[in-house]
């Protein structure tokens, strides 16, 4: 985990800015203004990442806003340039799910991915521009994919993770029917400028809470837990480091308007006094290989947080597990990106390792 690799695993589009809706947490800055991203842009990140999509499995991630915003039009017209071998996702809110978008994905070979915080009582945070739950409309549009027999992955927001939430998400996620869940306990990022500290007893018994549920019942894929078990596997055969790539995924993240900001998507649309606009280059004007081959050198924050992932290399013993904090969590918890733990590490990375950890301890077998 030295420097940045000069190939992503995938990209991330941002087909429009606008969100159809205006949930609490949400950091995006620009949700209630209608950017469409022109065609032009598609085409050039296609012709960029077509030797990376022929090399082996590449992914196009469509992430806005709400991708579904933009229309099933102008998104056809987008997905249009890429090869055939890309795999393309769409991370929705699921309200504008209807049979003609099934359709659209089925026809494309889009795997889909809804942003469902539970059941409704924690969907509170999760409302439309006229400060209505939108947790009916996220259901509707969730049984119609299951209507067309359309698998889907789920993402959890977590904003109180404390013992008895865990199993009450799991059990609902189980019945959801979705393949692969995601929890995410809320981050203090871009616009989101609420606190994330949570005491440190209660965020280790969540997910250890959440370990006890899922081996009760694997049928879900558990992002967080399952990663963290494949962790705690080779530290004991002596693989852990072997474990992490030899170098950062730069993550692109193509704007609407072409901009490619590298390592957070969180970061696209911001400006600072000191890094500017945190853009390494634009596709319409530059190929992404070249943007990514010289993004350290050229772009004065990513060489401040690669400091920064030393840092955390040499002062804390969880770096094997996580490779360094996020940059946007560096940032928007501290304002700049040399620092080392955040709240982000706490709850999401050191309570999760602590709670796998507490599981296995609680349930080793007795001896005889």
């Amino acid at each position: 985990m030295r420097g940045i690799a000069a190939v992503p695993n995938y990209v991330v589009m941002q087909p429009t800015t606008l969100c159809n809706l205006d949930c609490s947490y949400c950091y995006l800055p620009f949700r209630a203004a209608d950017n469409r991203m022109p065609v032009e842009v598609a085409f050039a990140v296609a012709e960029s990442i077509e030797p990376f999509a022929r090399a082996g499995r590449f992914s196009v991630v469509w992430h806005g806003g709400e991708p579904l915003a933009t229309g099933r039009d102008h998104l056809a017209t987008l997905l249009a340039p890429f090869d055939p071998a890309v795999e393309h996702h769409v991370q929705t809110n699921a309200t504008l799910i209807d049979d003609a978008w099934c359709e659209f994905f089925i026809e494309r070979g889009v795997r889909v991915s809804v942003s469902v915080d539970g059941p409704s009582a924690r969907n509170g945070e999760r409302i439309d521009r006229g400060g209505k739950p939108a947790y009916d409309r996220i259901v509707r549009g969730i049984d119609t994919l299951r209507r067309h027999q359309i698998p889907f992955s789920a993402l959890c927001v977590v904003g109180d993770p404390r013992p008895g939430v865990a199993s009450e998400l799991y059990g609902y996620f189980l019945d959801l029917g979705c393949e692969v869940l995601g929890i995410n306990v809320e981050e203090r990022e871009g616009v989101n400028t609420r606190a994330n500290r949570h005491d440190a007893a209660d965020v280790t018994a969540f997910w250890a809470e959440l370990v006890g549920a899922w081996r009760q019942d694997p049928r879900i894929h558990l992002r967080e837990v399952e990663w963290s078990l494949r962790y705690a596997a080779a530290v004991l055969d002596g693989t852990a480091d072997e474990l992490l790539p030899r170098r950062l995924d730069p993550i692109p993240t193509i704007a609407y308007d072409g901009s490619v900001v590298l390592l957070s998507p969180e970061l696209a649309g911001f400006h600072d006094p000191r890094y500017g606009d945190f853009t390494s280059g634009n596709v319409l004007t530059t190929p992404l290989p070249e943007i990514l081959a010289g993004a350290a050198s050229r772009t004065p924050w990513i060489a401040e947080f690669l400091r920064g992932v030393e840092a955390c290399r040499a002062s804390c013993p969880y770096f094997g597990f996580c490779g360094g904090a996020h940059a946007a969590n560096r940032y928007f918890e501290h304002g700049r990106f040399d620092t080392t733990e955040t709240d982000h590490c706490r709850n999401s990375k050191i309570r999760l390792l602590e709670g796998v950890l507490d599981h296995a301890r609680d349930h080793q077998p007795t001896a005889a």
